[in-house]
Parts: structure tokens; C-alpha cells; sequence
């Protein structure tokens, strides 16, 4: 499962890009309205605005988004994406990467179930958990918020 992401704000490219420098993702993809067959039909009219770009993170996973005409937009709620740290210094490299400019809801620390385990919502407005190694005492990471 990949997630896509719509920015009806037409913040696409400065997120992928963000999301390239914070996390060490690579582009795979960017194509701009004005370089596609709908370019009349662009958000806002700016054919300038991201139709779909995709981006693989150095573990592979993809993240994929675009900037989406408003009548498409969905909030930006219930849902966070998880990272997995290999170990304490790629989660503290992450997580101050990723909570740069935004709002930091669970500073990143030990816990009971995690070397590392914090929680922030980016620029953008996205939501983020960075997680590393269980702990031998176990325990469950909570619910996504």
C-alpha cells in the first residue's frame, strides 16, 4: 500500500521537495498539470502545480501526491505516516528533519515500547511517527491519532 497525498493548496512540490532533504527520499516521478493533455483543466488554473509525483524513500517504500482541484481535496485527519528507524541516530535525524517548521505533538523519547518513539505534523499539515527497535520489556506502540 503506498499513500497519496492531495494538496488542494498546491503545496505538492514544496512538500516532495521537504520530504526529499528531511527524510533522504529520491524522486521518481514529477509531472506538472501544464505537461499533461489536461493542462486546461490545472487547479486554480496554475499549470505550474504538481498532477503527480512520486518519491521512494532509501528503505523503498513510496509516498505519491499531487495538488488536486479543491472539489477533490480530503483533510489531512486520522491517519499518520510511520517511519522506522534503523536505529537512535537515523530516528533523531528524522524526526528533527521532519518536525522542522511544524508542530511537534510527542517529542521524540525512550518509551516502554521503543528505543525512540515521537510524533509531529509537518509544514504541510501531514501527520508523523517516527518509531525505532522494540524494546526487550515489549509493549504495543499506540493508535495512530
Amino acid at each position: 500500500m503506498n499513500p497519496y497525498l492531495n494538496f488542494p493548496s498546491g503545496d505538492c512540490r514544496a512538500a516532495f521537495d521537504f520530504y526529499q532533504r528531511a527524510l533522504g527520499a529520491e524522486c521518481l516521478f514529477s509531472h506538472t498539470w501544464a505537461e499533461s493533455p489536461m493542462a486546461d483543466q490545472a487547479p486554480g488554473g496554475d499549470g505550474g502545480r504538481i498532477m503527480h509525483a512520486t518519491l521512494r524513500f532509501p528503505d523503498g517504500s513510496l509516498l505519491m501526491g499531487a495538488d488536486c482541484p479543491p472539489e477533490y481535496a480530503t483533510p489531512f485527519g486520522g491517519f499518520s505516516l510511520s517511519i522506522n528507524a534503523k536505529d537512535v541516530a537515523e530516528a533523531e535525524r528524522l524526526f528533527s528533519g521532519i518536525s522542522e517548521g511544524g508542530k511537534v505533538t510527542m517529542p521524540l523519547e525512550k518509551t516502554f515500547w521503543a528505543e525512540r518513539f515521537g510524533m509531529c505534523i509537518d509544514r504541510f499539515g501531514v501527520a508523523w511517527m517516527v518509531n525505532c527497535g522494540m524494546r526487550a520489556e515489549g509493549g504495543q506502540a499506540p493508535a495512530a491519532g
